[in-house]
């Protein structure tokens, strides 16, 4: 061909202009709203495997259901686990403070030892008073006022306010098929037995005239229960009208009463030692439970630290994980 044909010359392909190149253009640049690959730029993020964030729920919303698990879980844990009793009266003291009117202790009465088991001679129960038991040491009364009333019971269930119902709380001295008696000098025997009572307190120094009692075979599947402080105690010498009626049937127990948990400056453990053990078994073996409770403090002190640390461990690298 020619050098110099003309530009209309047939054979010379002519060069593409105009719209095709804006298509191309706009083909190669993808909007604004689109991937590369021209799909949402979203659907980029799922196919790397991110997952779009959940919208946290509002406090507001969580705050009911919050509220609904919390006292599902109290009532659990007081139904089957543990509860806290208020001591409304003083016929526990000096192991258990309380009189009507005053701050008395809240105690921690734990469900399951009976589970396995049944209560024995020293243990602190707490039980539902019997028909026989009519002269409660306290009675719980409630607003006439539906809301107050309301907020009474939750108090009673979480033990910031007296039950509404007729419980106790005693030391078991005798079990069923022992015989049980007390002298005029406030000594008690348990098959003619006398009792070592470390925990006894005497309201005024001294016995009053009503510690004497005949002889009761108490009857198997009950319990002899008494309180600490023999001069202001309706106990089993005193309820009902015979000396049978006042003993106390083991399936009316509730729980054990463990720990004085309020208040602070009344924190303990409260104590349960066996007064027949320590009264019948030799001066040498007395020690025992003393000796081995120092010898096993510092192991349990040391393995409860471990432990301690190692959840606080956990935990941190939890938060940091987050």
């Amino acid at each position: 061909m020619h050098p110099n044909a003309p530009e209309d010359d047939p054979e010379r392909p002519e060069e593409v202009t105009g719209p095709l190149e804006s298509q191309k253009s706009e083909a190669r640049e993808p909007g604004i709203y689109e991937s590369r690959r021209g799909r949402p730029a979203d659907s980029d993020e799922s196919e790397s495997g991110k997952k779009p964030k959940k919208k946290k729920m509002s406090f507001w919303k969580e705050l009911p259901i919050l509220i609904v698990v919390a006292l599902v879980l109290v009532f659990l844990i007081q139904q089957f686990l543990a509860r806290v009793y208020v001591i409304p009266s003083g016929s526990m003291e000096e192991t258990l403070h309380g009189c009507p009117g005053c701050q008395g202790d809240r105690i921690l009465v734990e469900k399951v030892t009976y589970y396995f088991t049944d209560p024995a001679p020293g243990d602190v129960v707490v039980f539902k008073g019997p028909g026989p038991w009519v002269q409660n040491e306290f009675t719980g009364e409630r607003s006439e006022n539906a809301f107050v009333r309301f907020l009474e019971q939750l108090g009673s269930v979480i033990g910031l306010a007296p039950p509404d119902e007729k419980d106790f709380v005693k030391r078991v001295i005798a079990v069923g098929g022992q015989t049980v008696r007390g002298d005029a000098d406030g000594r008690v025997y348990v098959d003619d037995k006398p009792l070592n009572e470390p925990y006894v307190y005497w309201e005024g120094g001294a016995p009053n005239g009503d510690q004497q009692f005949e002889p009761v075979t108490v009857p198997p599947g009950t319990l002899w229960v008494m309180g600490d402080n023999r001069n202001n105690s309706s106990d089993s010498r005193k309820q009902g009208n015979t000396r049978l009626e006042g003993v106390v049937p083991v399936s009316d127990v509730i729980g054990k009463a463990q720990v004085i948990v309020l208040p602070p400056n009344r924190w303990g453990g409260i104590s349960d030692p066996n007064p027949q053990a320590l009264a019948w078994a030799p001066a040498w073996q007395q020690g025992i439970p003393l000796g081995v409770g120092v010898l096993l403090a510092f192991p349990v002190w040391r393995a409860s630290r471990r432990v301690g640390l190692a959840v606080s461990r956990s935990f941190k690298g939890s938060s940091e994980r987050e």
